[in-house]
């Protein structure tokens, strides 16, 4: 039997030893900490050099590269140097490979996990290669050598920089400190700058034992890369509110084994120098143990995804909610807010308000971020597209730098242009207008508030619902899908665009899908509106009037999905018997926190909600771009929302939500109105029958009495000249 030590700088309190058969070898092992006491380590390294057949350090690397760069650890080497009878090792070669294999492992099992996360490193220096292969998934690295080798408040935030530092080429590589400041106070001012940093990064990677000093305020909520934790510091991470521990150290017998121990029992159970032992063979070595990374859960399995949305003000109003264009706003002339609304639309990209507390009955949680161009719909629609492009990527690269995994575009930022294509080529995180969950959610909407009013008839089976159907904006991206769904459920459906061969491409398209659709085609809306069940307007007409609210039937449902409205407040009051909702608002699963955005607490505009969906389901892709809104996808992220808990929130008008009462007063106000009608309808029937017999009688009556009546005087010596006297035609031919 092989006996294997490691001394470790780390905690006697974790000391171990036990006997175990490895790669066909017995070997006792043993595991001594010295609370980090180096000379308490250098003296039970001369103890054990003549008990051990291999040595392992803990806690220390020998050496590591930086870009082309190698560097030798100085305290190691010494170390190294008090064993000369037996091999010693720090494992820095293995602990290199499993902790890179632990980020790709973390990242193949949970899907895209490190996607644009914001990662902190206490040593790029150390952790070189590890950076590398964490940033093939994010742009988003720190690296804490400056601050906590010289004191220099400032974090390094590229590869190339760690690289310049290492080389002593960055402008901080030879900073001294101050002889005015004091030691002690550059110490807490370290700390208290690394602190800060760590409250803001998402992943932290940093030797376990480093940790120690921090609490739930630094640590709350972080993915921790590390190697070597232990059932007693889980305890105490779990304790600070780690969300997750990816560990490059495997577990046997009940132990973790940190590298350097795991890299001595290796080189005792081979025979080989530990110089000799080859990548190869570490991999020959690692498959036939059946050795993994370990993915570890303090406080049970738990993930946090993060989006970004784009929202904008709809109009002048917005303005005078924000300080201190608000004060100005009452004694400012119209003149001068219009002046306003356009320097607005220059401004950069602001961070309007966080969202949190989103969880998922399937356990994923979302938080993100709502950030704010300022270019109101008048003023995006006066510029060119690029103009606006240009502020979305701006947007973009802030939601990158906060650690968005995922943006989606709101209101006219998705209708510019290309409807988010080349957005979604320039910008460094996957994009998506949310226009396949506004089209889903607003026949949700539409389908619930038609059963609500109980004013058609429930279908039987699958036949469809004898109701009639029109949208207005059919060619557009959310009302060609709406179209493609309506057909399916309605008995016929009006398209209204005045886009006309776009619309006669759209119903060829349909009836390939659905060839018993019953479609009919118009440019303007108040031809049919009369006679619609259900009306959608998904328009992009800026407010322009599409449609004559007095012309439409009592009962009527019309869901309003244009932004700014198609339907403004005044107009919706004049119909009192008729249902006005705003699309298919969206109740988000979990306690959801974030500011006001004009809608009940926890309800989300259904493109908002498409991109939480997506953020919660971990698709971070392109999702919906372009104009041409595939319906597949429409279902699809229906299906998914449901699985994350999204609900229908409360039928919502212009005026805030409808409560069954009010609904009730619609129909009851519709049931009314049209027994106006069926009886005014009746009235004109029955007077045109009357009349009808009237009109009938009187050329008989006038027959009659002629013939009772004699004659004129004169009448009949008229007649008979007349008869007598031959026509011009006939005397010409007499004559010849």
């Amino acid at each position: 039997m092989k006996n294997v030590v490691s001394i470790s700088l780390g905690s006697s309190s974790l000391d171990f030893e036990f006997t175990t058969r490895f790669l066909g070898k017995q070997l006792a092992v043993k595991r001594f900490g010295t609370d980090g006491n180096p000379a308490r380590a250098r003296r039970l390294l001369r103890q054990w050099e003549k008990q051990a057949d291999v040595v392992g350090i803990g806690l220390a690397r020998d050496s590591y590269s930086v870009g082309s760069r190698r560097f030798v650890d100085k305290e190691a080497a010494q170390m190294k140097g008090l064993v000369t009878r037996v091999p010693v090792t720090t494992g820095a070669r293995l602990g290199e490979i499993f902790l890179e294999w632990a980020v790709r492992h973390t990242q193949i099992k949970l899907g895209n996990y490190f996607d644009n996360a914001l990662v902190l490193f206490f040593s790029g220096l150390s952790s070189y290669k590890l950076a590398t292969t964490m940033a093939e998934y994010t742009d988003n690295l720190q690296f804490a050598d400056p601050l906590l080798q010289l004191g220099v408040p400032k974090l390094l935030t590229s590869l190339d920089a760690l690289s310049l530092y290492a080389s002593g080429a960055h402008y901080v590589a030879e900073w001294e400190l101050p002889q005015v400041v004091p030691e002690d106070l550059m110490r807490q001012w370290t700390r208290f700058v690394l602190r800060r940093e760590m409250a803001k990064a998402t992943v932290i990677v940093a030797p376990v034992h480093e940790l120690d000093e921090f609490g739930a305020e630094e640590l709350a909520g972080k993915t921790i890369i590390t190697s070597g934790l232990n059932g007693e510091r889980t305890a105490a991470l779990a304790e600070k509110g780690v969300m997750m521990v990816v560990d490059g150290a495997p577990s046997m017998s009940g132990h973790v084994l940190g590298p350097n121990l795991l890299d001595a029992m290796i080189i005792a159970a081979t025979g080989k120098d530990p110089d000799d032992i080859l990548e190869d063979d570490y991999l020959a070595i690692i498959t036939e143990a059946g050795m993994e990374p370990r993915i570890v859960y303090p406080n049970g399995e738990r993930r946090i995804n993060r989006f970004a949305f784009v929202i904008h003000p709809l109009s002048q109003e917005y303005f005078k909610k924000v300080k201190p264009i608000e004060m100005l706003s009452r004694v400012s002339p119209p003149v001068l807010m219009d002046a306003v609304e356009k320097v607005m639309a220059y401004a950069p990209p602001f961070v309007y308000s966080r969202i949190s507390g989103i969880r998922s009955p399937s356990g994923v949680e979302a938080e993100g971020w709502l950030i704010s161009v300022g270019g109101t719909p008048k003023e995006i629609m006066s510029h060119s597209p690029e103009f606006t492009y240009k502020r979305l990527l701006d947007a973009a690269d802030m939601a990158r730098r906060l650690g968005a995994q995922i943006m989606g575009l709101g209101a006219f930022t998705k209708v510019v242009g290309d409807a988010g294509v080349t957005v979604a080529k320039r910008a460094q995180l996957p994009i998506t207008t949310g226009n396949s969950y506004s089209a889903s959610g607003a026949l949700w909407a539409a389908h619930d508030a038609l059963l609500k009013l109980g004013l058609v008839d429930k279908p039987r089976g699958r036949e469809r619902v004898k109701f009639k159907a029109m949208v207005v904006g059919a060619t557009g991206a959310i009302g060609s899908v709406c179209v493609r769904l309506l057909v399916k459920a309605a008995e016929e459906v009006y398209l209204v665009s005045p886009e006309t061969a776009k619309l006669l491409a759209l119903k060829e398209s349909i009836l390939k899908e659905t060839p018993d659709a019953r479609m009919f085609l118009s440019s303007r809306a108040d031809k049919d509106i009369a006679d619609m069940d259900m009306i959608v307007t998904a328009t992009s007409g800026a407010g322009k009037k599409v449609l004559d609210i007095m012309k439409v039937k009592p009962g009527c449902v019309i869901t309003d999905v244009a932004r700014p409205l198609d339907l403004p407040p005044e107009e919706v009051a004049k119909r009192p018997d008729v249902l006005v909702i705003e699309s298919g608002e969206i109740e988000l699963p979990g306690e959801v926190r974030m500011k006001n955005i004009g809608l009940p607490k926890g309800v989300a505009y259904a493109c908002l909600a498409e991109t939480i969906v997506l953020a919660l389901e971990g698709r971070f892709e392109n999702f919906t771009v372009g104009r041409a809104i595939e319906w597949e996808k429409v279902r699809e992220i229906y299906k998914l929302g449901l699985k994350h808990g999204m609900k229908l929130a409360a039928i919502s008008g212009v005026n805030g939500p409808f409560s069954d009462e009010d609904i009730a007063r619609v129909r009851e106000l519709a049931l009314l109105a049209r027994a106006k009608q069926e009886a005014t309808r009746q009235r004109s029937a029955a007077r045109e029958a009357a009349a009808k017999p009237k009109r009938g009688r009187k050329p008989a009556a006038k027959a009659a009495a002629a013939q009772k009546r004699p004659a004129p005087a004169g009448a009949a010596k008229k007649a008979a000249a007349r008869r007598r006297k031959p026509s011009r035609a006939a005397a010409a031919t007499a004559a010849g």
